[in-house]
Parts: structure tokens; C-alpha cells; sequence
């Protein structure tokens, strides 16, 4: 095909960042955008023309956005608990053949729970569209240049790395559905995890192998409330989102540690996540480590930075850095960060690979392992043990969190 038309499903932050990583990529265009608020569907297409790309057609009916003829592919993202909804439309819509659909590509985490997440992908297997998982940050530029650099100098003369460390930390979700649980499916451990596992899992995994090679063995995991479920931020939260944590809360803070195997030697990843961290804004780091080398990443670390004094007074925004904390002060700038955080890369590897009809590198099957590996995560913090990889064994598992029942320990 000529160009590659997209239908944005979900009109909230990522989707600006997915038009954002619009402008950089050729052949594609968004052609229709699905919100079933016809205000929010309004936003978005303004904003897309308002960066100079053709203003697509809005719809509040999901199945006449999908058969709308210049729609190629249905990019997800709207909320974790209308997903499995949405990709069953999808898998109709692809199936009765209305429209044009050749692939669907949908944003972390493909599901809330392993069951949720096996559906969506045999309910798209089923119907043979191409699919892809939006883990933007395996397409971040410092990360691809890590990688390669490990690999290419480091593990070809001394050996592979063993070491995997990756963390995103900000001061917690921009919507009120990622608070409640009981919608969005946990906390920060769901909402952020997911990237650090699979950044750490493909810095890990040997570029000259499949990603098979790397096989996870046991996943020890800790998640508690250091900032969300005490005061003053309990009645900041009731106030801003009208959630009340004291009821039904969820971690804010989580460390996953998987162990993984390559032809019997062990290799292991440690990730952290939270939304209780109080910095300029979002924080990034990763750190790669083997034999004689090692590679960092501090996404904070920046060439540009701005100071405002004490006498310059702004209204809140994120101007410099998402999930910015402070309009005073000396606050590094992302000068770009669709590109830095991923969303450029990500977005034209989807695109190519749509088009080319070829499956992206990271796709749905990808997502369910990701899923299944944050069930365990939570498993483990629920037994408070360290649990064997077993796909089947989070067959059927909630986490205590999603189903209200977790209580951070005092």
C-alpha cells in the first residue's frame, strides 16, 4: 500500500504522543479517530491538524470508524478495562471484512490480566491480522545505542551480559481510571513495570537469537504504598481524581527481580517503578552490565536545561518534561521527547512492518508474556514468595489489588 492509514482508538495522552511521533514518520497518516465522547474525538483530530498533518475524520461509533475504507490499521489506546472489548470489535470487524483492516497495534499492557491478554491475542490470531505491541521504550534511541554498543564491543570480546537494570519513576497517573484498580487492573507495578521488564528483556537477549533463547525461571516481587494511602497526599488524591485509597488503594511502588536462563547460565533483570518519586518530572534509567563493560541511561540527564527564579511565576503545565513537578527552579528540558522516550522509533517500525505485511518485532505475543510475568510478579507479592515461571500458573489469577482486597503493610 501506498500509505498506511491509522485509526486512533482512545484520544487521551498517549495518543498525542502518538501523533506527536506522527510527524516524523512517512507513509501514514491518521484518517480517523474513535472516542465514544464526540468532544474528546474533536480534541484529538484539532491537535493532529494543529501539527500539520491532515485533520482525520472523527467517530463516536467504533465499528464505523473500523469500516472506513482508509482505515489500515487500528492502533489501541484507550483504557486497560474497555481493551478486551475493543479488540473483540476489532476481531468482528476484521472478520466480516467491511472495511480495510490488515493489523492492529495496541499499547501497554495488552492485557490486566494473563486471561485477558491470551484472549486478545488468539481472538486477532484468529482473524490473521498482523499485530504489534506498543513498548515504546525498546525503540527509545539511548536504548537501541546501548544495546548495540553491549553487544556489538563489549559482549563479542568478553561475553555476554548478565545484568539488566531499568526503573520508571514519576509522581503518578495524569487520569482518574489508572487510580482505581478495580479499572485499571493494579497500580504502578501494571502501569510501569510492564516497560521495565521488556527494556530490560531486550537488552538481555542475544540479538543473534531469537528472543525464545532468554527463557524466565523465577520472579521474586515486592509492592507497597510509600506516599498514596498516607497524608496529605490520601486527601490530595480524593480531591484531584476523586479516588479514596484509604478504601481501595494500590502500590505506588513495586520491585520486580526475574531470573532468566540462556543454555543453562543464569542472567537476571531487576526492575523498580513508582509513582512516588519527586523530581523535575519522568525519570528513566537503565543500566546494562557484563564482564568488562557496562552501559547507563539517565533519561534526566540532559544537554538543555532552563532556570527560572523564584520571581517567575507559570501556571502548571509540561512544558519541559512530562509529568513535570515544578515551574521554578533549574528543570532539565527533553528537547524531543517523542523520539527520546521511543514513540518516533516505535511508531515507523509499525508503520514499515504494516506495510511491508511483514509482523513487528515486538507483537501480541510479546505483550501476553509481559502480562504473565507481572501476574507472577504480583503472585509473588501476594504470597510474599518467589514463584517458578509457569504460564499456567496465572491462568485464572487477580491480583488482591485489582479485586480491592490488598492493603499496604503499616
Amino acid at each position: 500500500m501506498d500509505k498506511l492509514g491509522i485509526a486512533c482508538i482512545g484520544t487521551g495522552f498517549i495518543a498525542r504522543f502518538m501523533a506527536q511521533s506522527m510527524t516524523a514518520v512517512r507513509d501514514a497518516d491518521i484518517t480517523a479517530v474513535y472516542n465514544p465522547h464526540e468532544n474528546g474525538a474533536k480534541k484529538l483530530a484539532a491537535y493532529i491538524q494543529s501539527l500539520g498533518l491532515p485533520k482525520p475524520k472523527t467517530y463516536t461509533d467504533l465499528h464505523a470508524a473500523l469500516q472506513d475504507k482508509s482505515v489500515n490499521a487500528a492502533w489501541i489506546m484507550n483504557p486497560n478495562y474497555v481493551r478486551l472489548e475493543t479488540t473483540r470489535t476489532i476481531a468482528e470487524e476484521a472478520t466480516q471484512g467491511r472495511g480495510n483492516l490488515t493489523s492492529v497495534a495496541c499499547e501497554k499492557p495488552l492485557g490486566r490480566t494473563a486471561d485477558e491478554a491470551e484472549e486478545m491475542l488468539k481472538a486477532i490470531q484468529r482473524t490473521g491480522l498482523l499485530h504489534g505491541y506498543l513498548e515504546n521504550q525498546v525503540y527509545s534511541p539511548s536504548i537501541v545505542r546501548g544495546r548495540d554498543a553491549a553487544w556489538r564491543y563489549g559482549a563479542r570480546t568478553a561475553g555476554r551480559p548478565y545484568l539488566a537494570r531499568a526503573a520508571e519513576e514519576h509522581g503518578g497517573p495524569h487520569m482518574a481510571w489508572f487510580w482505581d484498580p478495580r479499572r485499571s487492573g493494579g497500580g504502578v507495578l501494571l502501569d510501569m513495570a510492564c516497560h521495565s521488564i521488556e527494556a530490560s528483556r531486550y537488552l538481555l537477549t542475544d540479538p543473534d537469537k531469537p528472543k525464545t533463547s532468554l527463557k524466565p525461571k523465577t520472579i521474586q516481587c515486592t509492592t507497597c504504598s510509600l506516599k498514596w494511602t498516607r497524608e496529605p497526599a490520601l486527601t490530595q488524591l480524593r480531591k484531584q481524581h476523586n479516588v479514596d485509597y484509604a478504601k481501595t488503594p494500590a502500590e505506588d511502588y513495586a520491585a520486580v527481580n526475574i531470573a532468566y536462563e540462556e543454555d543453562d547460565k543464569p542472567v537476571l533483570s531487576e526492575t523498580r517503578v513508582s509513582w512516588c518519586y519527586t523530581g523535575p518530572g519522568l525519570r528513566l534509567s537503565m543500566e546494562l552490565l557484563g564482564p568488562e563493560y557496562s552501559v547507563t541511561m539517565n533519561s534526566l540527564q540532559q544537554e538543555l536545561n532552563v532556570f527560572l527564579s523564584r520571581n517567575i511565576k507559570s501556571e502548571q503545565s509540561e512544558d519541559f518534561v512530562e509529568k513535570q513537578a515544578a515551574e521554578q527552579g533549574l528543570m532539565p528540558i527533553v528537547p524531543d521527547e517523542a523520539a527520546a522516550y521511543g514513540y518516533v522509533g516505535e511508531t515507523r517500525h509499525m508503520v514499515d512492518s504494516f506495510r511491508a505485511g511483514a509482523m513487528p518485532t515486538e507483537d501480541w505475543t510479546d505483550g501476553l508474556l509481559v502480562t504473565q510475568l507481572m501476574m507472577h510478579a504480583y503472585k509473588s507479592a501476594d504470597e510474599g514468595r518467589t514463584i517458578k515461571f509457569n504460564s499456567e500458573s496465572v491462568r485464572g489469577y487477580t491480583p488482591k489489588v485489582a479485586t480491592g482486597e490488598w492493603r499496604p503493610q503499616e
